[in-house]
């Protein structure tokens, strides 16, 4: 099949998935780097296969044709790379810090880091990813994490490179991971010198008291977390400031019910985690054969209309539910807090500056180059 992903792609994804949505359960598709992999777009499909314990996300269970990003064995032993019972043991241990009573123990500092940077704003004319999306998240991970203030700037550098190398410099994210690895190795090392009250600290003693965490899955761990706990939020700040300022009409009068709509509307992760089959998959008459990489499209399948009427619509409150998060044992851990994120980021924003407009033409919007990501790299905007 023709690869989708043209030049206009990056813009503006959404015909590309239908298109495949409507054209079979599961696509053979080479992506952008030449890796073979198979897409399933369909909600219904996505949503089974989630779940679906013949899809691994263990690399070892792959026909070695996946690419992806060169991580050294110290940042690779993380939860995206395991199957239980290993991920069971660790997304455990994890999830005790992410529970809706702890995370909502942290809207107050979300509050006032939201307040800080909008008091910090330029009057008249800003970007909002620079001043504000991408450096609220960043902060409330760091702090709860305990990664110092000083080193935040070069973690956010770092980690934008690795995950979207520059084009003249195709060297630039493996050089990224290297300063990443090195980093976290001098911070644990910190941290087991003088533990604190962080998230970090904790998982040290996990380890030290009870031998619950190998070396490389501690240093691995603290580097999902760090690059989790901020990289899809930026982007779903960004997107959902962009879309309630193109898309006159949608109701804001109840916050949350509207973070959930953008959320199903425009996904940050427009596709999930790679997965493997371990065997012959059968997607509703379309065989996936063993060993096959699968991409799952939530952001199709969250536009699917057998699952939500009249998709391309936002509409809060609208019945059903996205899979923006995922579903099943690698359902994103940390939703409780990217959900508190977004409902004080955004709202926030629209309560202080009622009149908030783009700066420039829809658009001239500039967008990642990423099929993985849906987020954008600048947002002008006219306070």
């Amino acid at each position: 099949m023709e690869s989708p992903f043209s030049a206009e792609f990056f813009r503006d994804p959404w015909p590309a998935w239908s298109g495949l949505r409507d054209a079979a359960p599961a696509c053979p598709v080479e992506l952008p780097d030449g890796s073979p992999v198979w897409l399933v777009t369909r909600y219904a499909d996505v949503r089974a296969l989630l779940a679906d314990p013949r899809l691994s996300v263990d690399k070892s269970s792959g026909d070695g044709s996946w690419r992806g990003f060169s991580l050294p064995p110290a940042l690779d032993a993380n939860l995206l790379n395991m199957d239980p019972p290993n991920h069971t043991r660790i997304r455990r241990l994890v999830s005790q810090a992410f529970t809706p009573r702890r995370v909502e123990n942290l809207r107050p500092l979300i509050q006032r880091t939201a307040d800080e940077l909008l008091d910090a704003l330029p009057a008249g004319e800003a970007d909002l990813i620079r001043g504000y999306a991408g450096p609220l998240p960043v902060t409330v991970i760091c702090d709860l994490l305990g990664v110092p203030e000083t080193d935040r700037d070069d973690f956010r550098a770092w980690t934008d490179v690795m995950l979207v190398p520059p084009r003249d410099d195709p060297r630039a994210g493996a050089r990224a991971v290297v300063a990443i690895h090195a980093y976290l190795v001098g911070l644990l090392a910190r941290k087991r010198a003088e533990p604190a009250d962080d998230l970090l600290s904790a998982l040290i003693a996990a380890r030290e008291q009870d031998d619950r965490l190998s070396e490389d899955e501690l240093t691995s761990l603290a580097f999902l977390l760090l690059l989790a706990g901020f990289e899809n939020t930026v982007h779903a700040i960004g997107t959902g400031v962009r879309t309630l300022l193109t898309r006159p009409g949608i109701d804001r009068s109840d916050m949350t019910k509207t973070i959930e709509e953008l959320l199903r509307y425009e996904p940050p992760a427009t596709v999930l985690l790679r997965r493997f089959a371990t065997e012959d998959v059968d997607v509703d008459g379309v065989v996936v054969p063993k060993a096959a990489t699968v991409l799952l499209v939530v952001g199709a399948a969250n536009r699917d209309p057998a699952a939500f009427p009249d998709p391309d619509r936002v509409v809060p409150g609208r019945p059903g539910g996205h899979l923006t998060f995922g579903h099943g044992i690698h359902y994103c851990v940390a939703a409780p807090l990217a959900r508190i994120e977004l409902e004080i980021a955004i709202g926030t924003l629209l309560r202080r500056f009622p009149d908030l407009r783009l700066a420039v033409p829809e658009r001239e919007l500039s967008w990642r180059p990423s099929f993985r990501a849906r987020g954008l790299n600048t947002l002008p905007v006219t306070l």
